[in-house]
């Protein structure tokens, strides 16, 4: 549906997310930052939500790949959440682009850094899990991106490449992301703030909201199908609808059913879903 951007309603937002959002007094919270606009409007309503229902967070961010993270990059967006409370936690230490500027596909092992990072920082946190809340930032248009890329990739393409088990992790990893929160058997707590809401909007509210997001693009971006598919969305104006993307993922793809992905054990699930 063509519709023109439209800003995102903080008190909307945490009036849907009551119940969660109280449940996160005396929590360890962990609030994965990238500096794009998904985290960064996710941070403006974590940082007002916590003042409202009284809890604190975390915010670490990985600076990787390098060459989007410049000093100045990280000076002027670290400067802007200190200001208004937030101390992000830079990770700069992750090596250089070199180790996946020539891969067939560098976003593979750049993802993997990324999660190594968040699970050494849990692991090395010694948290108990029961207290234990991650919070990761994926917007409506990631979860379209991620139907239209499996059903290109894996329902309809040829290639014996893609078919088989490589395929079946993809699903699995990406259609975990399509829920909001996932409580898991170990006691720990998934939760995508803005899953619910289209690109445009949290783009327009970032803009309205005088809120700086990452400037620098990354050279790689191209090598993911959800990344093309936005700038579609934005010539064309789409706006899509949660539940209508939801329902049909779950009907037509086959998504797998929330308890697949809340009883993983911890181990398998940060190192190779998350």
């Amino acid at each position: 549906m063509n519709n023109p951007p439209a800003i995102i309603d903080y008190l909307h937002w945490k009036d849907e997310y009551k119940s969660i959002l109280k449940s996160f007094r005396d929590k360890k919270i962990i609030y994965s930052f990238s500096g794009g606009k998904d985290s960064s409007l996710a941070l403006d309503f974590m940082l007002r939500a916590g003042k409202d229902f009284s809890f604190d967070f975390e915010s670490h961010a990985a600076a990787f790949p390098v060459h989007r993270y410049k000093d100045t990059e990280t000076k002027r967006l670290g400067d802007y959440w200190k200001k208004r409370g937030v101390d992000i936690i830079w990770h700069d230490s992750l090596g250089s682009d070199e180790q996946i500027r020539n891969r067939k596909n560098p976003c593979d092992p750049c993802q993997k850094i990324r999660k190594n990072l968040l699970k050494t920082i849990v692991e090395k946190g010694a948290y108990y899990l029961n207290d234990l809340v991650l919070i990761v930032n994926y917007s409506l248009w990631d979860i379209v991106g991620y139907s239209i890329e499996h059903i290109l990739s894996d329902l309809f393409s040829s290639s014996k490449e893609i078919k088989g088990t490589k395929k079946s992790k993809r699903f699995i990893e990406t259609a975990q992301r399509f829920y909001p929160l996932l409580r898991m058997r170990e006691g720990y707590t998934v939760f995508r703030p803005l899953i619910k809401y289209n690109g445009s909007d949290i783009l327009f509210t970032l803009r309205e909201a005088g809120i700086p997001i990452l400037s620098i693009p990354c050279d790689y971006r191209d090598f993911r199908p959800k990344k093309l598919l936005e700038g579609y969305y934005e010539k064309m104006g789409l706006h899509f609808d949660y539940k209508s993307v939801f329902d049909f993922a779950r009907e037509a793809l086959d998504l797998p059913d929330i308890s697949s992905y809340e009883s993983m054990k911890k181990e398998r699930y940060l190192a190779d879903i998350f």
